[in-house]
């Protein structure tokens, strides 16, 4: 695992500043995870463990959600011989626009980075409106904590990293109020979120 995260910072995915996180959370840290995918052969490395896991549990397709799982599910695929799809947002709706799910395929969620698991929720909604079954989620980085745990399993990540993250009527950097607040994700902010910006 310290090899994955030494790969991580050799990519300078690690950023220090002022965040907001698609789950909603301010954090001092963000894993820039594009940073990652510049470099197909420090991506392969990374998600090699993973991959690995996911041959032991039989799994028949791996979805990743757009824009940040697209990536990992294709190196995963890649990796595995398994199908690799993605979901992607319509009006702001996670969908499964391009693909097809057969009902009993056992699916996993392959994710960049999760902190709550709570946007994972979406893309499992849509594995099983097609007949799929989720088995859960496989990441880059777990920022999940042992009091806020994923909703839906992680099944295995590449690195497990506890970085700092807070409600937003609790964070210090906005008490302190010198660091502008960024939102880096692909993903729409309720509009309020959008206003601290």
């Amino acid at each position: 695992m310290s090899d994955v995260i030494n790969i991580l910072k050799s990519c300078d995915a690690f950023l220090e500043g002022h965040f907001l996180l698609s789950s909603g959370r301010h954090s001092s840290a963000y894993c820039q995870m594009a940073y990652l995918q510049q470099h197909p052969d420090k991506c392969a490395e990374a998600m090699k463990p993973v991959a690995e896991k996911l041959i032991e549990l039989g799994v028949d397709v791996i979805v990743g959600p757009a824009m940040g799982g697209i990536v990992y599910a294709y190196e995963l695929g890649r990796q595995t011989g398994k199908r690799a799809i993605f979901t992607e947002r319509i009006d702001n709706v996670m969908s499964l626009k391009r693909f097809a799910i057969n009902p009993g395929e056992k699916c996993v969620i392959a994710e960049d980075v999760v902190t709550t698991g709570i946007s994972s929720l979406e893309t499992k909604r849509v594995i099983e409106e097609h007949g799929g079954e989720c088995l859960g989620i496989v990441c880059v980085v777990d920022r999940t904590k042992a009091e806020a745990p994923s909703p839906i399993p992680i099944l295995a990540s590449a690195a497990k990293l506890d970085l700092p993250n807070y409600l937003p009527e609790e964070c210090p950097i906005c008490k302190e109020g010198k660091l502008p607040l960024v939102h880096l994700g692909s993903r729409k902010m309720k509009q309020e979120a959008k206003q601290t910006l």
